[in-house]
């Protein structure tokens, strides 16, 4: 078994084996449940619009939940400086504790899909907006799970690396909705930095390069943040 695979299932496991991935796992479905089922019973649709408009911004909460732990936890414990003693690169630790933390994500958008499923059997649902809003939402997540990653890598502390986490992935939702608020010159650049601007896109059935872009490049800066000082930690 490769270094890379070993770890990734290691840190997945780790997932499972707390409460903490099935607090939010219920959490998480409880509110997405709620605003999946709100326009059916409010409006009379069948739309999965009410999730896609919030689930960015329960996803700023619920990420830094998932990733506060993956660095924090072993600078504390002291077992970083462990695993950087055995056989295995900086960079496939940074990817295996990544991967298990999308892993989780996209389970629990999985999950989610029974809702749209049910809605669909009550009204005509546009699966093709749905779906590809579904796919803005996975690489949002991914997105902000390298966010959290690099916030949890920076800090002994679990609560700093959410609250770091959080604001930084706030910050980005914040960003998509200023556009009646700032400079015309300046609204260009608030809507490709926010977040919010692409899911929207997508939302509404639009694959666009532009939102692939911003989501494939913010994860690889993040991702390379996180290796950068997951490397300097080693001369601390």
């Amino acid at each position: 078994m490769s270094p890379l695979k070993a770890l990734y299932l290691k840190e997945t496991r780790a997932y499972f084996n707390t409460p903490t991935a099935y607090i939010i796992a219920v959490v998480f479905l409880a509110i997405t449940g709620y605003l999946s089922a709100q326009p059916m019973f409010v409006a009379g649709q069948a739309s999965a619009a009410g999730f896609l408009d919030l689930a960015p911004l329960l996803l700023t909460f619920f990420v830094p939940a998932i990733t506060m732990r993956l660095f924090s936890e072993e600078q504390k414990a002291g077992t970083i400086e462990l695993l950087q003693t055995l056989p295995v690169s900086d960079h496939e630790i940074v990817l295996a504790k990544y991967l298990a933390a999308v892993t989780l994500l996209w389970a629990l958008l999985l999950m989610t899909l029974g809702f749209p499923f049910a809605l669909s059997r009550l009204g005509n649902l546009d699966w093709g907006a749905t779906l590809v809003g579904y796919l803005g939402l996975a690489l949002a997540a991914a997105m902000l799970a390298a966010i959290g990653l690099f916030a949890s890598a920076m800090t002994r502390n679990q609560v700093v690396a959410f609250i770091i986490g959080w604001a930084a992935a706030f910050v980005l939702y914040v960003l998509g909705k200023l556009d009646a608020l700032v400079p015309p010159w300046l609204s260009p650049f608030t809507n490709f930095l926010g977040l919010d601007s692409h899911i929207n896109s997508m939302a509404r059935g639009v694959i666009d390069t532009r939102d692939l872009l911003y989501f494939l490049s913010l994860s690889g800066v993040f991702l390379f943040l996180a290796l950068v000082r997951l490397q300097v930690s080693r001369t601390d």
